[in-house]
């Protein structure tokens, strides 16, 4: 099955949270579900995990309806179900029992096979002097960068 590229990516994920572990899960998804993932018509921004009697459901994960449907429609922001090892499960499950620790999706693709993936990331949330510092050493590194083109 040939590649589509597929770039859903929450840019805001390393400037609010401190990254830990990442895991790749795939989705469970009705038909127009993944037909708008492929068109690129889906949002992970407002998007998180939870933790639900062992499995793992996405949270505000937007996709928008696919444009050639009679009538079928799925929910643009219903939970869906990630699938997971019971290893990987395990480990998430004992990252949560931490106050202040979460999961977020950071990236939506498609692999080789032609099946939706998410890649999510065990977290913990950044303080405010932390976001200043990363705007500083963003700003540093492009005024070096300017110093050395000239």
């Amino acid at each position: 099955m040939s590649q589509s590229k597929v770039n859903i990516r929450n840019k805001k994920a390393r400037f609010e949270y401190h990254l830990e572990d990442t895991f790749t899960a795939g989705m469970v998804l009705t038909g127009t579900e993944i037909k708008s993932i492929r068109n690129n018509k889906a949002s992970i921004l407002e998007a998180f995990c939870v933790f639900v009697n062992g499995e793992v459901f996405i949270r505000n994960m937007f996709i928008n309806d696919y444009v050639n449907t009679s009538f079928f429609h799925h929910k643009p922001k219903g939970d869906r179900k990630l699938l997971l090892n019971k290893r990987e499960i395990n480990k998430i499950e004992k990252w949560l029992k931490d106050k202040g620790n979460t999961i977020i999706p950071t990236k939506v693709f498609i692999n080789d096979k032609g099946w939706a993936k998410v890649e999510i990331a065990t977290a913990r949330g950044k303080k405010l002097y932390d976001k200043r510092d990363d705007l500083k050493a963003k700003d540093d590194k492009r005024d070096m960068d300017r110093a050395l083109k000239q």
